[in-house]
């Protein structure tokens, strides 16, 4: 399985309904696309203060490499990324191989 894991920075002026209803579409892409086993997403609430402001973390979960490739050009996936643009600052994006 692939974990896909990303770090998000919203811009300054992304309203919160506008930044829930991204979330909600990442929630909703695992019934849109198969092989997304799981989707999680929560805001940082670390007492360390390291995220060097990235609020939010979204984590993906795929059950296989296939099934990361499939998703990367997938048309839902592009479209949820042109919606995501218009409230992204800054992003961090780590992927690896769960053993």
């Amino acid at each position: 399985m692939i974990r896909h894991i990303l770090l998000v920075k919203f811009k300054s002026s992304a309203s919160s309904k506008a930044i829930q209803e991204v979330l909600e579409d990442f929630q909703a892409i695992a019934t849109k696309i198969d092989g997304i086993c799981a989707v999680e997403w929560g805001r940082n609430n670390s007492v360390e203060k390291l995220n060097d402001d990235y609020s939010h973390c979204i984590q993906m979960t795929f059950t296989n490499e296939h099934s990361r490739q499939n998703y990367l050009p997938h048309p839902v996936h592009d479209a949820l990324k042109k919606k995501f643009n218009t409230v992204l600052d800054k992003i961090i994006v780590f992927d690896y191989t769960i053993s």
